[in-house]
């Protein structure tokens, strides 16, 4: 899963990319991506845009999310097209704060719905306006590989346990 900070064409385009990627990946060993060759072939297509006439760079910062043969994983990938692999981390506005509340917060024995709900109060805590389950969406990706979206109703569930 990926989210992003900056521009939503920009993302469009590196998502394609990426899941072009993935598909020539899965056409060639009949298997899935490993996480970080997919964040590294994204972060060389970002690098090399700061560097190319006529271009300009990608106006856009990644969390890309993902489960594979070695666990799960976090990286967080910016314009220069420099990655990084966390434990648990945020873009975009208040960022910073952000992150030194999940420092706080997290640890490694914690259980999805923990990690669920203390993404949520991290969310909240730099987000304008009333945040309920229509304006955001929460996602889990785990053991099983699979990528699942929560639903309206558990997002609220989630939002009412505060």
């Amino acid at each position: 899963g990926v989210v992003y900070s900056g521009m939503g064409p920009d993302t469009r385009v590196l998502i394609n990319k990426g899941r072009k990627s993935a598909q020539a990946y899965f056409r060639m060993y009949q298997e899935h991506i490993p996480v970080s060759q997919l964040v590294r072939e994204l972060a060389a297509v970002m690098q090399e845009y700061t560097q190319s006439g006529g271009v300009r760079p990608f106006g856009v910062s990644l969390l890309v999310a993902g489960f594979d043969s070695q666990g799960p994983h976090l990286y967080q990938v910016d314009p220069s097209g420099s990655y990084w692999a966390w434990k648990a981390s945020a873009i975009g506005k208040n960022s910073t704060n952000a992150k030194t509340f999940l420092e706080k917060r997290y640890h490694d024995e914690m259980e999805i719905d923990d990690a669920v709900y203390t993404a949520l109060i991290t969310l909240k805590e730099g987000f304008d306006g009333q945040m309920d389950e229509s304006n955001i969406e929460v996602a889990t990706v785990g053991p099983d590989m699979k990528f699942t979206i929560l639903s309206p109703a558990q997002v609220k569930d989630y939002l009412d346990l505060e």
